[in-house]
């Protein structure tokens, strides 16, 4: 059992980055659905697929790398909001990850959405993850 699933995904995202892995295999969730949807749209991804077995659903990401430096589009993963702290936030104090050239994964009201869209729909929530 682990106390931290999305810190656990990110772990697992991050360890097959650094050892150039093509796939990585995720247990899944709807959060975890949710924040793989966002990855894919912001172009950090290659491809996902989510897999439906009887005992346990998961998730295959494929990582994307650049053709020329064989760098991965994703250099940093970082949890903000943690079970023991929550970090949520008002809509006007939105984060801003590099000067909007990364992005924060916010659980708002209106679902699992980028720091842009809550800023465009005007609402807060929990900061879940940096990713840039």
């Amino acid at each position: 059992m682990n106390t931290d699933p999305i810190a656990d995904y990110l772990t697992r995202i991050r360890n097959a980055i650094m050892a150039k892995h093509k796939v990585v295999e995720i247990p899944a969730s709807n959060i975890k659905k949710a924040i793989t949807k966002i990855l894919f749209e912001k172009g950090y991804i290659l491809n996902y697929k989510f897999e439906e077995n009887q005992k346990i659903n998961t998730i295959k990401i494929a990582l994307k790398y650049h053709v020329v430096s064989n760098q991965s589009a994703i250099t940093k993963l970082e949890r903000v909001s943690k079970p023991g702290l929550r970090k949520y936030v008002k809509a006007d104090e939105l984060p801003r990850v590099l000067n909007g050239m990364g992005i924060a994964v916010i659980s708002t009201s209106q679902g699992v959405i980028t720091d842009k869209e809550a800023r465009d729909l005007q609402v807060g929530g929990e900061v879940i993850c940096y990713i840039s």
